[in-house]
């Protein structure tokens, strides 16, 4: 049994980076899913595929390097908020990740969102991770 499946997610695709593998596989989950919306909508993978093989189902995720050095287009995924000790931001001080070349994936009532889109809805949440 898995107590944080953001964590093991975030995990999972930084052990993938690292090795170098171009394909990771994921169980799925709804919040996951829209995680995995916002990573490949800004740019930082280079697909997704929800496959629905069992009753939870997996996201395949292709991941994204530069051709000419090899590197990652992620080049950092830190777990903000966790289940010992949750990190709540109010709309005006939602954080900027290297003031704005990174994102922050958040929470809200909204629904799962950036940083800059939870500042331009005017809505706070949980900051669930960095990304950069």
């Amino acid at each position: 049994m898995n107590t944080d499946p953001i964590a093991d997610y975030l995990t999972r695709v930084r052990n993938a980076i690292q090795a170098k593998h171009r394909v990771v596989d994921v169980p799925a989950s709804n919040l996951k899913k829209e995680m995995t919306k916002i990573l490949f909508e800004k740019g930082y993978i280079l697909n997704y595929k929800f496959v629905d093989d069992s009753a939870q189902g997996t996201i395949k995720i292709a991941l994204k390097y530069d051709p000419s050095t090899k590197m990652s287009a992620i080049q950092s995924l830190d777990r903000v908020s966790r289940p010992g000790l949750r990190k709540y931001t109010s709309s005006v001080k939602v954080p900027r990740v290297l003031n704005g070349l990174g994102i922050a994936i958040l929470s809200t009532s909204k629904g799962v969102m950036t940083d800059k889109e939870a500042k331009k809805e005017k809505v706070g949440g949980e900051v669930l991770c960095y990304v950069y």
